[in-house]
């Protein structure tokens, strides 16, 4: 596990480079889901993969970006599924993005995840660590990742931070958010996960949500690069992350890009989630 940490770092750095270096243009390209990417989201994939690919544990890789698993060691231990570049479309507007990596044994279930990292790319490069606990760590000026704290949150928040086009909402959905902003919960959203989700972790609590909808019922983001790996950090930190009304790293997806509507937060707000979704739920 520690040579998979510091693979993260040395890609964390390189990407880091690759904001000042690369063209941050969209290329004629699109990845396995039909997004098309960024000339910066090909290259941070190139990145992340020569590096895990030298790591001796790692059995298989799986990417956002790709359609396929790619093979590294036969006898390695771990599978990293990867974001190598989540929010990559706010880079030009030069908003923080991140990367995200979830580190599976035996398979890519939820309940296989053993750690989750992602890294923050913004006015500092952070990166946060979950295994027992969840740590933050920040890049120093040599190129060093410096233990900074661990991250724990509260029980109750003040951030809401809400996903996904408003208009096809559900509209018990809307309800739920109008009313968390009814109770003075603050808006926060940047329209990237990762540094969405960690403001709520620095911040103490809250409630992050990208909700099935009525053009996508199963959500947008991806269970294994994105949905399992933040569940994993969320519950180390003492919040909850579920799919409405399910335990988020309880579900065992089909396909690698399957994708499922997501909630992480605190305590209380992800009780006012289950409450909500179960009621919802009885009157279908």
């Amino acid at each position: 596990m520690i040579e998979i940490i510091e693979a993260v770092e040395k890609i964390a750095v390189r990407i880091k480079e690759a904001f000042i270096e690369e063209d941050i243009l969209y290329s004629d390209t699109k990845n396995a889901t039909g997004d098309v990417q960024l000339k910066l989201d090909i290259k941070s994939d190139l990145i992340v993969e020569e590096e895990l690919s030298k790591v001796f544990t790692i059995k298989e890789i799986i990417s956002e970006e790709k359609e396929h698993t790619f093979s590294i060691n036969p006898n390695g231990k771990y599978t990293i599924a990867y974001d190598p570049l989540d929010g990559s479309s706010l880079a030009d507007v030069n908003l923080s993005v991140g990367s995200i990596f979830g580190i599976y044994e035996g398979g890519v279930s939820g309940k296989d995840l053993k750690a989750a990292i992602y890294v923050v790319y913004g006015p500092r490069v952070e990166m946060v660590v979950a295994r027992e606990n969840v740590e933050m760590y920040k890049l120093r000026l040599n190129n060093k990742f410096k233990f900074l704290k661990q991250i724990k949150l509260n029980n109750k928040g003040k951030l809401n931070a809400p996903g996904s086009t408003q208009k096809c909402w559900y509209p018990y959905h809307k309800e739920m958010i109008d009313d968390f902003f009814a109770k003075g919960y603050r808006l926060r959203y940047s329209g990237g996960m990762v540094p969405d989700l960690h403001h709520i972790l620095l911040k103490g609590g809250g409630i992050f949500s990208y909700p099935g909808t009525t053009d996508k019922p199963q959500g947008k983001l991806r269970m294994l690069f994105e949905v399992f790996p933040f569940a994993f950090i969320y519950e180390k930190a003492g919040g909850e992350a579920i799919d409405g009304v399910n335990r988020l790293l309880d579900l065992k997806p089909t396909h690698i890009h399957d994708t499922t509507p997501c909630f992480f937060g605190s305590k209380e707000e992800i009780a006012v989630v289950k409450e909500v979704y179960k009621k919802a739920q009885k009157s279908e």
